[in-house]
């Protein structure tokens, strides 16, 4: 299995974090949204941003050796 350093966790979990953000973001633009269309959209980006955090979260989880 690859060895990240630190950093490079780092940077995952920061990626995990602003990925979070970001679908929040967007459920809740939703939430306000009127247009049924532009709804399901928004909506669907979340979703998208949702299954980056879960393939992101599986990659961390899987690494357990830190050089």
């Amino acid at each position: 299995m690859t060895q990240l350093t630190t950093k490079e966790l780092a940077y995952i979990e920061d990626e995990i974090r602003a990925e979070e953000i970001t679908a929040k973001a967007l459920n809740w633009f939703a939430s306000q949204c009127n247009d049924q269309e532009l709804r399901k959209k928004m909506e669907q980006m979340a979703e998208s941003h949702q299954l980056k955090i879960v393939d992101l979260s599986q990659y961390f989880n899987r690494t357990h050796h830190v050089q």
